[in-house]
């Protein structure tokens, strides 16, 4: 008897909901918790503190925003050996403060927490025009790097329809960008500098593993040529399953790892960086395998019925 493969093709559907709910769930959050975005992607001044033992960030919020009269978040962050903690105080976009307001704020903190040790560690401040134009020029290299995919992968596989196989690589890059960044929104996440290079690394990773399908696509194809198109991308997803598996297994292990690390040292840099990476190259593996070339069968068999 035949062993059957799963029918990945069919399940095409099933696959699309799933990253349906995820990007449902994520929208609601941004809508419940809002969007929580660095300094360089927002414009608005950040000071750092060092400080030693515990310390409640709530407190430090209310007597921060006491001092400056502004609206401000106070993250708290940890180095490796656990000795040296910092404290991350944001203020809204265009909120400047003076060099006295801001001396004010660091002889009250020490005045409030004299058991803490605090001392002033560094400050940055980013005007939100600036702010403005470092997103825009962010967005236009991912949008740079998607027209060079698309371009990349038509030219590669022309025997398998060329532009059909990179807009359906391309569909599945930007679902797993979004997985990314909707995992920032439902974990509370700064999208910061971090993001863009976790967008840039899952672009690189899942178009590998889109690659590795159409490879074998192709292959299978010219081997058995008289089999549905459907059939031969089940039987090549069946070949490469096992290793794009293993890979995306290994990966996320490693990453897992950063996380642990992350949040045992209380790592807020770290922890912005794993958790949406993680995401993303799960979103990577699967989006490769169950949406990319079973949506390109689709769109295939759509431009065959269209041109009889």
């Amino acid at each position: 008897m035949k062993n059957k493969s799963f029918d990945f093709v069919k399940n095409l559907p099933l696959s699309l909901i799933v990253y349906g709910i995820v990007f449902v769930l994520g929208i609601v959050f941004i809508f419940v918790n809002g969007l929580n975005l660095d300094i360089d992607f927002k414009g608005g001044t950040r000071f750092e503190y060092s400080f030693s033992g515990e310390i409640n960030t709530e407190d430090v919020q209310k007597t921060v925003e006491g001092i400056l009269n502004k609206k401000a978040t106070v993250l708290e962050s940890s180095a490796l050996s656990g000795d040296s903690k910092k404290l991350v105080i944001s203020l809204v976009a265009d909120e400047s403060v003076s060099a006295e307001l801001q001396q004010k704020l660091t002889d009250s903190l020490i005045k409030e927490y004299p058991d803490n040790t605090i001392a002033f560690y560094g400050s940055n401040s980013v005007s939100g025009s600036v702010a403005s134009n470092f997103f825009l020029k962010a967005l236009a290299a991912v949008i740079i790097v998607a027209v060079l995919v698309l371009v990349f992968v038509s030219f590669r596989f022309k025997k398998i329809g060329g532009f059909t196989a990179g807009l359906t690589a391309l569909i599945a890059l930007i679902l797993d960008v979004l997985a990314a960044f909707f995992a920032c929104a439902i974990f509370k996440l700064e999208i910061d500098l971090n993001f863009m290079a976790v967008v840039l690394t899952i672009l690189g990773y899942s178009l590998n593993d889109t690659i590795v399908i159409y490879d074998r696509i192709r292959e299978n194809s010219a081997k058995k040529q008289k089999l549905p198109k459907g059939e031969i991308v089940n039987m090549s997803l069946s070949q490469v399953l096992r290793r794009t598996i293993t890979t995306s297994v290994t990966t996320v292990i490693a990453v897992l790892v950063i996380l642990v690390v992350a949040e045992f040292f209380g790592l807020s840099t770290l922890r912005s960086f794993a958790v949406p990476m993680m995401f993303g190259l799960i979103s990577g593996s699967c989006s490769s395998i169950f949406v990319s070339a079973p949506l390109w069968v689709k769109w295939q068999g759509k431009v065959k019925a269209k041109n009889r």
